[in-house]
């Protein structure tokens, strides 16, 4: 039993032109469904299921809900007593309540984020098939990113009024959800302020994390690709596209990965990420960054860290 990967992230766009524009010339999705809703299902050529990001029009750019793909359907109902177990109140939605998706567990977490969990989603192999595959499909578009990879979320962090909804999260994704944590950034007198937590489920320096700010949202959605090279072939997709760039090809020192941020026409924050870092496992120590060292846990190259970059998300 357990949760395997993030299944799909669904996304409020504010112009469904440009943002498939976007998602396939740039991020190198392609389009798999389209409902009677007007909303848009797209996958990366890497991925078996039908879609990984779903998108729908809307009058402010975010995140309707993010959902993880565990291993079978009596899973979920083990999962849901274990987080109703927290004080956490679930719903079963019924199959197809997606297209092509199971039954699925819908709760809010401790920051307020709408999670799903579900066990079933119509596989359709990935672009190059699972009998003698080529490397990579022909026709690859954009950054030709692997698979949609994580996504990090902002929390509510007020720690005069005792509010650190990056510590409850991180809490209720060990104790209910089975995660274990890789990475944090600790701040404050003798680091008492958990700011930053990075979690996984599988081998991954991370599957989810989690970062304080003024208020819940959407820092960014991530997706994977193989090296260095393939993130410098991005940031040239993304100048000849005109995407608005907002951290340009560097290293994280968390989870040591290579990255690019930049935002869809409708702010919000995607990521191209390269780079495994290292064997994630339970029992390897927690990896911490002190507050003097944080910058440059986040950008270490330069050990800069702009306001912007934890102000502005959706």
């Amino acid at each position: 039993m357990g949760v395997m990967r993030i299944g799909h992230v669904a996304l409020r766009v504010m112009d469904m032109e440009a943002a498939l524009k976007h998602y396939e010339n740039v991020v190198g999705m392609k389009v798999t469904h389209k409902d009677d809703q007007g909303n848009v299902y797209l996958k990366c050529w890497d991925e078996w299921d039908k879609y990984s990001v779903i998108l729908s029009l809307a009058d402010h750019a975010g995140m309707n809900h993010v959902a993880y793909k565990v291993e079978s359907d009596q899973d979920l109902d083990v999962f849901r007593t274990a987080i109703e177990a927290k004080g956490v109140k679930t719903e079963f939605l019924k199959e197809n309540s997606l297209p092509f998706v199971g039954r699925m567990l819908k709760f809010n977490l401790p920051s307020g984020h709408d999670m799903r969990l579900y066990a079933q989603k119509e596989c359709v192999d990935t672009d190059v098939g699972s009998t003698n595959p080529d490397p990579w499909p022909d026709d690859l578009r954009g950054a030709g990113s692997h698979w949609l990879d994580h996504v990090l979320l902002m929390c509510e962090l007020n720690p005069e009024k005792g509010i650190n909804k990056v510590e409850e999260n991180t809490r209720f994704f060990k104790e209910a959800l089975g995660f274990f944590q890789t990475e944090q950034i600790l701040v404050g007198p003798g680091g008492s302020i958990q700011l930053s937590s990075f979690l996984s489920c599988s081998s991954k320096p991370h599957d989810i994390a989690f970062v304080g700010g003024d208020r819940p949202g959407l820092h960014h959605v991530s997706f994977f690709l193989d090296s260095w090279h393939d993130i410098l072939k991005a940031g040239d997709i993304m100048a000849k596209n005109r995407t608005r760039i907002d951290v340009p090809p560097t290293r994280h020192g968390l989870t040591r990965g290579e990255t690019i941020y930049f935002f869809d026409p409708s702010g919000n924050r995607n990521e191209t990420f390269a780079g495994l870092g290292y064997q994630a496992q339970p029992d390897k120590p927690v990896i911490t960054w002190t507050e003097d060292q944080a910058a440059r846990g986040i950008f270490y190259h330069t050990g800069v860290l702009e306001e912007s970059f934890t102000n502005v998300y959706t």
